[in-house]
């Protein structure tokens, strides 16, 4: 089992950066893959950016450029640098551990960013 934990989020104007922070108790495997996603209201969760343990990336569209994923895999801890926010960035942020094997899938309780204009 894994247990997520994230935090950072708040309020911040438009232009105003953002860490949000995840961390991971339980056991991580190599193969595990850590996401960011975010919910805003009335629309679908979507992932915002996702990184392997060995260090590769992939970004949604909308973000690139503007945020960095990364993780310290000794402290089991993952991070999203948010720059460059916009009120579109508005949500509920998740992070997500995916185990493709054995298949697991786990989800913090989420954290919310708010951004004015």
């Amino acid at each position: 089992q894994v247990q997520l934990v994230e935090s950072g989020g708040g309020l911040v104007q438009a232009g105003g950066s953002l860490r949000l922070s995840c961390a991971a108790s339980g056991t991580i495997f190599s193969i595990d893959v850590m996401g960011w996603y975010r919910q805003a209201p009335g629309k679908q969760r979507e992932l915002v950016a996702a990184i392997t343990t060995g260090g590769s990336t992939n970004y949604a569209d909308s973000v690139k450029g503007r945020f960095t994923i990364s993780r310290d895999n000794a402290k089991n801890t993952g991070y999203l640098q948010m720059t460059g926010l916009k009120p579109e960035d508005t949500a509920v942020y998740y992070c997500n551990i995916y185990r493709p094997l054995p298949r697991g899938d786990y989800w913090g309780q989420g954290t919310q960013v708010t951004v004015s204009s």
